[in-house]
């Protein structure tokens, strides 16, 4: 799922979505159901600049729960936003019940300075790789 977000195909990434999902941003309000998730993500397909990526550091499952930590990036034009995120799955008959992220708001903060800052000096921050389609 997050490799098509990744390749900009929501379409491809809802596929793996329950339609009675509860995502969370911890510390944001909760979404449930795939048709918010879908309005929330949607913009990747046809908005070109807006983006996102990520590298995953760790991934832990045990039955149906599936930790991930990882580094997500957020591209607006020239601005790419990377920081920690802790990602927890629930999944039921191949699809995602529950998506809940966490991240520390001092981490984008950071983030957020680096990608200005990487935007006129673009060695500053280098944004991850493509990830091209299957």
């Amino acid at each position: 799922m997050l490799t098509a977000f990744a390749r900009g195909d929501a379409s491809a990434a809802l596929e793996y979505i329950d339609d009675d999902i509860v995502y969370t941003n911890v510390s944001l309000p909760t979404v449930r159901g795939k048709r918010k998730v879908a309005k929330i993500f949607g913009g990747l397909e046809t908005t070109s600049w807006v983006g996102f990526n990520y590298r995953m550091v760790n991934v832990a499952a045990e039955g149906p729960v599936v930790l991930t930590e990882r580094i997500d990036e957020l591209r607006f034009g020239r601005v790419h936003l990377q920081f920690w995120v802790c990602g927890r799955f629930e999944v039921a008959e191949g699809r995602i019940t529950v998506w809940r992220d966490y991240f520390d708001y001092f981490d984008m903060t950071k983030a957020l300075v680096r990608g200005l800052v990487g935007a006129i000096i673009p060695g500053v921050a280098r944004p991850l790789p493509a990830r091209v389609a299957a």
